[in-house]
């Protein structure tokens, strides 16, 4: 991973927990990713800067819960939430397995 950062390549997170511990580590070493233990007290809301992960694949989460709100700290409320409310409406079961939903972080030239 560290390669990847220093060759300016993107590193997409696979579930919130995992794009926690990447921007907790990246902020703490200034990008390097070492192992060890540590304490995660970031939160991520909108408006929070993302330095290590600009992707994410997850599942759907639940609305109000903290971990939509990271979802819409990373690719914006616009595109987040449609989709949560879609899934509300359509009574999707949100702690099944297989509801998959992509965030990235719009790249512009």
């Amino acid at each position: 991973m560290n390669a990847a950062l220093e060759q300016g390549r993107r590193i997409i997170a696979v579930g919130t927990t995992s794009l926690r511990t990447l921007e907790s580590v990246g902020r703490e070493r200034g990008q390097q990713i070492e192992p060890g233990e540590r304490r995660n007290e970031l939160v991520h809301i909108p408006g929070f800067t993302f330095r290590v992960c600009p992707g994410l694949l997850t599942n759907f989460h639940l609305p109000k819960s903290t971990l939509l709100m990271l979802v819409c700290a990373l690719a914006g409320r616009d595109l987040t939430l449609p989709p949560t409310s879609m899934a509300v409406q359509e009574r999707y079961r949100f702690y099944s397995y297989g509801a998959l939903c992509c965030a990235a972080r719009p790249i512009f030239p």
